[in-house]
């Protein structure tokens, strides 16, 4: 069998052609390479400016961020110790506005209520209390004669009386405010009946009685044909003995007193707070010191 083949010539020819486009080829892809080794070389010399950069703008901005921090810590400082400032002025502005009030208060108050008048203080002839209340006659023993209480004092007065009625226990006002003439008048009369000596002993003079303040009234009770004798011994007396703090009353001249004869009658108005104190320490108003006393008055009608 007979085979073609090429001319040895065209075998090399073909051979060179193809030798000769692989290195050029090869040259042009050395040529590409050479490109993109510069271009990657710049891009990094790029990037790595870039990241220095970005390295050196996150350090400044930790230094500001820590500066501001710091401003901030002092500017919250600064805030808080003019909150501090302001509330102790408030404070201070709060107080003075108490005191201020209650300064109004105690003007308003009548500055005679709480004093210890037996044989101890004088109310001349020109004082009186600023008002008076009528006493209903449902709760006045007799209705012969009318009797009047402190306006103020009044409604702590009828409560009581009207909680004694609720409890089954008969009181009632046997007598109240005595002008400065009634009082002096009184006594004249005991005098003349008892003598001086025995009138002293129960009465006080005008001026130094309790009557005038409008906060003292003597109870009386049914079975006693009117009379306050015997008054220690009934119901009604055991009722304002455990209850009559609670409607700001004391008990003015107890068992062992040193003014007058033991008055299971005579109650005077001196305010709940102070009452309540009294009672519970289990001491006499006029055992106490004046300067304690006072310092209920600002309350004695809360």
């Amino acid at each position: 069998m007979i085979e073609d083949k090429l001319p040895l010539g065209i075998t090399f020819v073909i051979l060179g052609g193809f030798i000769i486009l692989a290195f050029v080829q090869i040259f042009a892809l050395k040529g590409q390479v050479s490109s993109l080794s510069s271009q990657l070389a710049s891009t990094t010399e790029v990037l790595v400016q870039n990241t220095e950069e970005l390295a050196r703008n996150i350090i400044d901005i930790r230094s500001q961020t820590s500066g501001l921090s710091s401003s901030l810590s002092y500017t919250q400082q600064n805030i808080d110790a003019v909150k501090s400032q302001v509330g102790g002025v408030e404070q201070v502005v709060g107080s003075i506005s108490g005191s201020v009030g209650s300064l109004q208060k105690l003007a308003q108050l009548d500055p005679e209520l709480l004093k210890k008048y037996s044989k101890v203080f004088f109310m001349n002839e020109n004082y009186a209390p600023t008002h008076l209340t009528t006493v209903p006659a449902e709760y006045l023993y007799s209705n012969t004669k009318s009797e009047q209480f402190l306006s103020e004092a009044w409604p702590f007065l009828k409560q009581l009386l009207d909680t004694a009625k609720a409890g089954g226990v008969t009181l009632y006002v046997k007598s109240g405010y005595r002008s400065f003439a009634e009082q002096q008048s009184l006594k004249s009369n005991y005098s003349v009946v008892y003598g001086a000596g025995t009138a002293n002993s129960f009465s006080a003079d005008q001026g130094y009685s309790e009557h005038q303040l409008g906060t003292t009234l003597d109870f009386i009770t049914a079975g006693l044909n009117g009379q306050l004798e015997g008054f220690e011994k009934t119901q009604a007396y055991s009722f304002l003995i455990n209850n009559a703090h609670r409607f700001g009353f004391v008990l003015s001249y107890p068992k062992g007193n040193n003014y007058y004869v033991f008055e299971p009658w005579h109650w005077r108005f001196v305010g709940v707070g102070l009452a309540t104190d009294l009672h519970a320490q289990s001491i006499k108003f006029y055992d106490t010191d004046q300067r304690e006393i006072d310092a209920h008055l600002i309350n004695i009608f809360d």
